[in-house]
């Protein structure tokens, strides 16, 4: 799948672990928390390869450089049944708008409905209004502000 920018989005290859992991920090950064990722390429390696994944990822190329990827998994809802979980979309800050996100999201989206979900959900920082603006232009999105997440680390 191309976009205007010339990028191609595919799935993952073990090729891409080193450039996705790296978004990764990028992110952590972007998200005020520069020392919380404990993930490793190795880690990843592992979880995302094999005969169970247990997550799938979508890259961003464009002239050989990964610039993008969007990281997923399956999970059960009680009340919906099968769904998909969109983990992060992170975009490098120079590729930022240009139509990148859009088509990382399509390309997920796509994926939930191969993978016959009956939902997609994720979450975005209440603070991150670029990502909150960017999920409000999708038809459909609700935001669900009765919920709180909550997180317990090993």
């Amino acid at each position: 799948m191309k976009n205007e920018n010339k990028a191609q989005i595919r799935v993952w290859t073990p090729d891409d672990i080193e450039a996705v992991h790296t978004l990764i920090v990028e992110l952590a950064i972007y998200e005020r928390e520069p020392n919380a990722v404990i993930n490793t390429p190795e880690l990843m390696r592992r979880d995302g390869f094999g005969t169970h994944p247990l997550f799938g990822c979508f890259v961003a190329e464009k002239n050989g450089r990964i610039v993008g990827m969007a990281i997923y998994y399956m999970r059960y809802s009680t009340w919906k049944g099968r769904c998909l979980y969109l983990e992060d979309i992170v975009i490098t800050a120079s590729e930022r708008r240009t139509g990148l996100g859009e088509a990382l999201f399509e390309a997920v989206r796509a994926e939930a409905k191969v993978r016959e979900c009956t939902m997609m959900q994720w979450a975005v920082l209440d603070w991150n209004e670029p990502g909150v603006n960017f999920y409000k232009k999708i038809d459909g999105v609700v935001f669900e502000p009765e919920w709180v997440t909550c997180k317990l680390f090993f």
